[in-house]
């Protein structure tokens, strides 16, 4: 498979949901079936479409090896350097 299944699966989910959502209410409101219990049928709905998305996804890429022969980065840093301690200076004149 490839990712435009994947991507398919993922936009058929929500739909796919909603006409579930909207099955299980009609019945619930035809008497045919009580929501309180028919509503894990949403969970099971999800955990499919979950569980699809999970074998047809496609593998991530693998990254290249860190750094690369001849990398040049797209900025230049100065070396660190510590900062200096300020001059002394002995005041001129005063008590003796």
């Amino acid at each position: 498979m490839n990712a435009s299944a994947w991507q398919l699966v993922r936009a058929v989910r929500g739909p796919m949901l909603l006409i579930t959502f909207g099955t299980l209410m009609a019945l619930n409101h035809n008497d045919k079936a009580d929501f309180e219990r028919t509503w894990p049928v949403l969970l099971i709905v999800y955990g499919i479409f979950k569980l699809i998305e999970r074998m047809i996804k496609p593998p991530a890429p693998i990254p290249p090896p860190w750094p690369q022969p001849g990398y040049t980065p797209e900025y230049t840093q100065a070396p660190y350097q510590p900062p200096q301690p300020p001059p002394t200076t002995y005041p001129q004149g005063g008590a003796q």
